[in-house]
């Protein structure tokens, strides 16, 4: 059934050049997914890795998260040939299993949900794969959005699937740390369904540019905070 679907799967991916080999490669091959590495301004050989390892590389210069993941939708419609279906976004940094994307998807799939997440809060997570402040800051929000939203989530998670149609319908807008939420708000907003499911998560390859900083923890934390204030 998953194999009637057409997938897209967009990577963000920032100086990534030692872990994308590993996300490309546990890729299911099964699901003959096109995968869409776009690399965000970095100065390490990310893209020339993910070429070589079967990607269509896109280069996003404005440094960003929502960059990203804008340059890569803005791909999929430029493109119509590619008949996309479902679209996975997966960070580049192999924190996440990628083979755990056959299950993201399936309740697409099965016409259960437009929007899956994959929580790492139901899932394992290995140690130290998550700070302090990343745990506080995902329990904050997503206490924040079912207080205002009455929707509740138990992590903000990047991994995650969603109806193509339905992510062209959110008319996403963030730049940078707030495209998680905003696509979680909007999406409750437009009464799409929404599901969690459990996925595993380990400690990335490399520094973290967000949460392996003082300034990316703040400026994650004040972003996310004022996209759930924004759309109320």
């Amino acid at each position: 059934m998953q194999n009637e679907f057409n997938i897209a799967v967009i990577i963000p991916a920032h100086n990534e050049e030692e872990a994308i080999v590993k996300v490309l490669a546990e890729i299911p091959q099964g699901l003959n997914p096109t995968v869409i590495v776009v690399d965000n301004n970095s100065n390490d050989k990310t893209a020339q890795v993910a070429a070589q390892n079967g990607a269509i590389v896109l280069t996003e210069t404005q440094q960003g998260y929502g960059y990203a993941c804008l340059k890569g939708i803005d791909y999929l419609q430029k493109h119509s040939d590619l008949k996309t279906d479902i679209v996975v976004f997966l960070d580049g940094d192999y924190s996440d299993y990628p083979e755990k994307m056959v299950d993201l998807i399936q309740p697409i799939v099965d016409n259960q949900a437009h929007l899956v997440i994959g929580s790492r809060a139901l899932g394992q997570q290995e140690k130290g794969a998550m700070t302090l402040p990343q745990r506080f800051g995902n329990w904050l929000a997503t206490r924040l959005i079912y207080f205002f939203y009455k929707k509740r989530f138990t992590d903000l998670g990047p991994f995650r699937a969603i109806d193509y149609n339905s992510l062209l319908g959110l008319n996403m807008q963030d730049k940078t740390y707030g495209w998680t939420v905003e696509m979680q708000i909007k999406a409750v907003k437009q009464g799409l369904k929404c599901t969690e499911i459990p996925v595993n998560y380990r400690r990335r390859v490399g520094i973290s540019k967000i949460s392996g900083t003082i300034k990316g923890v703040l400026g994650a934390g004040y972003k996310i905070i004022t996209t759930i204030f924004k759309y109320r």
